[in-house]
């Protein structure tokens, strides 16, 4: 089934999208008529995504402010800005170092910020505007072996209800999704700590309802539903796509 042309006419910036989920979110939007920047520091990989949704690659360092303006300022006037650029260091935290914790808060939760900071003016000039963050599962509920992007995505939550606060008298949405474990580049790369990465992932699988990992394709059907019309009366939300990891 074809998806709806919910966003036909509007121009999105996506934020790490040359892989993963990021990936997945850009042919979503562009599936349903947008105009898709895909920005990432992996410039091959963006113009690789670009080329297949017949998008535009940009140049961006999300833990760069100026890379972000930038990058804003090249697709021109966004209505909808997806924020998901993100890494992890796994390790429990005593296992962790100050640079690693710096490098995870720069990506997941600095990044947002400069993103959000470059879009919104414009934003806020035109009264519409759609902002959406990948946040995780992790930054409600914690997660062994990701306590500083625990903490981040944790800090992107509350960014974002904030935002939604001080922009919805402009007709700007601020929302975020809290994805679980999803089948991504990131997520299969906690294999690489051998049998400690394996027992992560089977137990994030078992701390589902469905009993599976998520794919990114299901992710980006949530970020598409945020970022149209169909929700003008959702902001500050966050939504889980975690197959049931966050219910209380």
């Amino acid at each position: 089934m074809l998806p709806p042309m919910r966003l036909e006419g509007r121009k999105a910036l996506v934020t790490g999208g040359a892989s993963g989920i990021g990936a997945a979110i850009a042919a979503r939007l562009a599936a349903e008529g947008a105009e898709v920047w895909v920005g990432d520091i992996d410039r091959a990989g963006a113009e690789r995504v670009a080329g297949e949704i017949a998008g535009h690659a940009v140049d961006l360092d999300v833990t760069d402010l100026d890379s972000a303006t930038a990058a804003v300022a090249a697709a021109g006037k966004l209505d909808v800005l997806v924020n998901n650029a993100g890494t992890d260091e796994f390790g429990f935290f005593t296992q962790t170092t100050p640079e690693q914790w710096q490098r995870v808060i720069a990506i997941n939760l600095v990044g947002v910020l400069n993103c959000t900071y470059a879009a919104l003016p414009a934003m806020q000039q035109a009264g519409y505007g759609r902002i959406v963050s990948i946040s995780s599962e992790a930054g409600r509920v914690g997660s062994k072996g990701s306590a500083v992007y625990s903490a981040a995505k944790g800090g992107v939550v509350a960014f974002m209800k904030t935002i939604a606060r001080e922009n919805g008298r402009y007709g700007v949405t601020a929302n975020s999704i809290a994805p679980g474990p999803i089948e991504t580049p990131l997520l299969m790369g906690a294999k690489e700590l051998g049998e400690i990465g394996e027992k992560l992932i089977d137990n994030m699988k078992g701390m589902t309802q469905l009993g599976r990992l998520g794919r990114p394709d299901e992710v980006a059907a949530a970020v598409a539903f945020l970022a149209s019309d169909d929700a003008t009366y959702v902001t500050g939300e966050t939504l889980g796509v975690s197959g049931g990891l966050g219910m209380v």
